[in-house]
């Protein structure tokens, strides 16, 4: 039995608790109404527009101004992503990235 919930500030207890909530969806209508429960629209928003920066950056041959002029995303934005993309040690928008190809070479 698991043990019982207790409130808590800790910020990582919240985040590993949030990323197993994140991993419960089995499939993309699920997660797009985990989403819309967990934040606003306008936080969806932004995540979508982040992911769809990664995937241009990591995808294309885009400059960040053409990205910025096809989507409206901000270059503040472009700039954190891509510093997110190619120099962080997360490297998970990479990831998702690659195994999204994968996925779709399967099909």
């Amino acid at each position: 039995m698991p043990a019982p919930l207790t409130p808590t500030k800790d910020p990582d207890v919240l985040a590993r608790d949030l990323c197993a909530a994140l991993l419960t969806p089995r499939d993309e209508g699920e997660m797009a109404r985990l989403l819309a429960d967990l934040c606003t629209p306008a936080e969806v928003r932004t995540l979508a527009e982040r992911w769809h920066v990664a995937r241009l950056l990591g995808e294309t041959e885009l400059t960040y101004r053409d990205i910025h002029d096809a989507t409206g995303v901000s270059t503040t934005t472009i700039v954190r992503v891509a510093r997110f993309l190619r120099q962080e040690p997360y490297q998970a928008y990479k990831m998702a990235i690659e195994r999204l190809g994968a996925d779709n070479d399967a099909r």
